[in-house]
This record gives C-alpha cells, structure tokens and sequence, in this order.
C-alpha cells in the first residue's frame, strides 16, 4: 500500500491520471495540458507509471490507462469528488 500512496503522491501523477482518464494523449498534449511541468519531469512520471504498469503506450505512442490504471481511477474517485466539493465551499 505505502508503495502506491508514493507513487500517486509524486507531484503531477495524479494530474496525469486525470488528463488520461477520458482517453489516450500523446506526449506533446499531455505536457501542454500540465503546463508548469518540465519535459525530463514528464517523462519521468510517464516512466514510473509505465514501470507500474498503470499507463501503456498504444500503437500510436499515446498514453493510455491499463486495465490497473482504469481501476485505480475508480478507487480515487471519490478523493476526485471529494475535492469538487472542497473548491466549490469557497465560492
């Protein structure tokens, strides 16, 4: 379990678990989508989440979820709802 939490807690995982969710993206989208974050950084987390077998690259080098991936996007969906309820508290 501690392995997953360090993963997921490095910075820009869960943003790119995000932008991945509705559908493969190749590399240039996905670090336009990120913005602030480095090309090395980027490929580095696409790197760690390739090694655990969260993200693959499809036959057009767009990153996609795994069957793995798609299941933990389900089990962090409610931290997802959970912090739309959170932004919208001081508004």
């Amino acid at each position: 379990m501690l392995a997953a939490m360090d993963l997921v807690g490095q910075r820009w995982i869960l943003r790119l678990l995000w932008e991945l969710e509705p559908g493969p993206l190749g590399f240039l989208e996905l670090r336009r989508r990120v913005g602030n974050c480095s090309s090395s950084v980027l490929s580095e987390r696409l790197q760690q989440l390739q090694t655990a077998w969260i993200i693959e690259k499809d036959a057009n080098a767009q990153y996609e979820l795994t069957p793995k991936g798609v299941e933990l996007g389900v089990a962090l969906e409610p931290l997802w709802n959970w912090s739309e309820r959170w932004s919208k508290l001081g508004k």
